[in-house]
């Protein structure tokens, strides 16, 4: 489904991602795990076409997304990716129920009942009217969580999804994202600094020094 090879990124002199290659089958839930800044979020990006390669390739579903131009990029991550950011990213002016449901909405979609679905399964249900400055930062982070599976994905790319949670929450979470991912048959690509968090995955890597390497 999903495929890098020998994939580099620098940042002036430095070497971001240095030679990158693996692959992700559909219904696979992988981990990338690293510290804080060593490229996590670089690689994510990339994959997503949101940050220029400077070498390699990336492949999702036989297409190159490092070859494609900005309206095609911008149509496979409405229709085909789900993403939930590290900043959250939620519309200020919007409710819960509102922000949740904008990937349907992009789409043509109205889909109710699928948003109130996934609601419930991030226990956000009884805030669907609320604005986000009414929300914990743990809610915030689960509002994000909900939008990026709500449209049921072919690939989900979660960046530190549950930096923002407390345990009982984040396992929650961890789960529901592996159980979407086979459901679905999507794939899934979680980064992360918790081991606790990669361990749940089917398969590991660690990013480090540029370097990814099988845990």
């Amino acid at each position: 489904m999903l495929r890098l090879s020998r994939v580099s990124k620098r940042f002036g002199p430095r070497a971001i991602l240095n030679d990158i290659s693996f692959a992700v089958a559909a219904g696979e839930y992988v981990a990338i795990v690293g510290d804080s800044g060593i490229g996590k979020s670089t690689l994510l990006n990339a994959i997503a076409g949101l940050e220029p390669i400077d070498a390699g390739e990336i492949v999702f579903e036989g297409q190159k997304i490092h070859a494609m131009d900005d309206d095609a990029l911008a149509l496979m991550r409405r229709e085909r990716f789900g993403f939930v950011f590290q900043a959250f990213h939620v519309l200020p002016h919007l409710t819960v129920e509102q922000n949740v449901s904008l990937p349907l909405v992009l789409r043509g979609l109205h889909d109710l009942e699928r948003t109130r679905s996934i609601l419930a399964s991030v226990g956000l249900i009884g805030r669907e009217a609320s604005l986000p400055r009414e929300l914990s930062g743990g809610e915030l982070q689960r509002v994000a969580i909900a939008r990026a599976l709500v449209g049921q994905p072919r690939l989900v790319l979660a960046d530190e999804p549950t930096g923002n949670l407390d345990p009982d929450n984040a396992a929650r979470i961890l789960e529901l994202f592996r159980s979407e991912t086979k459901r679905g048959g999507a794939a899934a690509i979680l980064a992360t600094h918790s081991e606790a968090a990669a361990a749940a995955c089917d398969r590991r890597y660690r990013l480090s020094s540029g370097g990814l390497a099988p845990l």
